[in-house]
């Protein structure tokens, strides 16, 4: 791969094979990143990319659609059957353009929506005040208990009935639990409101049925392609017929224009991947590392946020290392192991700051890693957080980082990009 710009842009050429080197090298514990298997690259760059469309299949705006169009519909016949979904809207370009697609479809400027508060694992998508969204739409916040750091599902059911949303929104970015969807669907209808779950980082964990599905208690379920899907870098959205049209408007021309059909290429790959047996004993993995970490993180005198892991995310409240997020992430960014900073609930710390961190189990995992190896990178965050700013300990620990990772390549040899 590459071997053209290799030629054409030889400083170009050099970034990625940079960009490759610290891949290959580092333990990617990214909660929102995984690897791109080599079909999706290819895909993303196919002959698709060529292609100018705007529309719906047999109502395009530009003529040469034709091919486009049994690519279109391959992907949304095999995203209905992987979900079990009545309707599929694979256009958006990300998890935050798929949400903008439901809030077109359904939403008057003004209109008051729920949103999990993004401090407590949230999304700015979901009524984060630095996201424009905010300016057109009412949003009101619901978030967690404080002492069981879970979903306040009371609160929530009070804020509804009090403040009459057209619109509850149910999911995150950094939320370790399960989400009851049957008992928030439950509340938005005797609220008169309609429900979109934001299933962006456990989309890969849904299709392989290793955790409970949204899509039968939701009028939309939206997603990025990435993360757990381990997809290319796209959106998408489920919903139920009787939304159909107000939701495919509400895509185009509601919130976006032509289709990255290079993209959406790599997208009908994706789900047809998803719904193997290789893909499911992955997902099945992600879930057995996570609780594997959080068991290691905690003999280590670590405090992980709401007692635990659900899915592929942990949530690690620092404050009992006495250290803050961004300096630990640092630290391991340095032995080479990220991960990223991240507000735990009720934090006092600022965003920049934080006093945790979200770890992720996905790309590992795909890497081959199970718990004998979460067992080790425990033990190399230990070491980091009672040393953050001692060179000589993060040193050892990158020795040892690169000597664990090294016996699970990124790619194989033969089709390495």
């Amino acid at each position: 791969m590459l071997s053209k710009t290799r030629i054409s842009d030889p400083e170009l050429y050099g970034l990625v094979c940079e960009e490759l080197d610290r891949q290959e090298h580092n333990i990617e514990m990214i909660a929102s990143e995984s690897t791109a298997a080599v079909e999706l690259m290819e895909l993303s760059g196919c002959v698709f990319t060529s292609k100018t469309t705007e529309g719906y299949p047999g109502a395009r705006f530009q003529a040469g659609s034709q091919v486009a169009d049994k690519m279109e519909q391959l992907g949304n016949a095999r995203a209905r059957a992987l979900y079990g979904a009545e309707h599929a809207n694979l256009q958006p370009y990300s998890g935050s353009t798929a949400n903008y697609g439901v809030y077109a479809a359904v939403l008057e400027p003004g209109d008051r929506v729920l949103g999990m508060r993004l401090d407590h694992g949230g999304h700015l998508t979901h009524g984060g005040s630095a996201n424009f969204m905010s300016k057109f739409y009412d949003f009101i916040p619901y978030g967690l208990n404080r002492e069981t750091e879970l979903i306040d599902y009371e609160e929530l059911e009070r804020l509804a009935h009090e403040r009459r949303p057209k619109l509850i929104v149910a999911g995150g970015s950094a939320y370790p639990r399960l989400i009851d969807y049957g008992r928030i669907a439950g509340i938005a209808r005797s609220a008169g409101a309609l429900l979109m779950v934001d299933m962006a980082h456990i989309a890969g964990l849904v299709a392989a049925k290793v955790i409970p599905s949204p899509v039968p208690h939701a009028d939309f379920v939206t997603s990025s392609t990435t993360k757990t899907l381990c997809g290319p870098r796209g959106g998408m959205i489920l919903c139920r017929a009787e939304h159909a049209k107000a939701l495919d408007r509400g895509v185009f021309p509601g919130s976006l224009s032509s289709i990255h059909l290079n993209i959406m290429a790599a997208k009908v790959w994706m789900f047809q991947y998803a719904a193997s047996d290789a893909f499911r004993a992955t997902m099945e993995q992600v879930v057995r590392n996570s609780r594997a970490l959080v068991g290691e993180l905690t003999r280590h005198g670590f405090r992980v946020i709401g007692g635990g892991s659900d899915n592929h995310i942990v949530l690690v409240d620092l404050r009992s290392k006495k250290i803050t997020g961004k300096l630990f992430q640092d630290a391991l960014e340095y032995v080479g192991i990220t991960v990223n900073k991240n507000m735990i609930p009720f934090d006092a710390e600022k965003p920049s700051v934080t006093s945790g961190v979200r770890i992720g189990t996905t790309a590992v995992s795909q890497r081959g890693l199970k718990e004998p190896e979460i067992v080790r990178i425990a033990e190399l965050m230990a070491r980091v957080a009672d040393a953050p700013e001692d060179r000589a300990v993060l040193d050892a620990c990158r020795a040892d980082a690169r000597v664990l990772i090294a016996d699970f390549p990124l790619y194989p040899a033969e089709c390495a990009p």
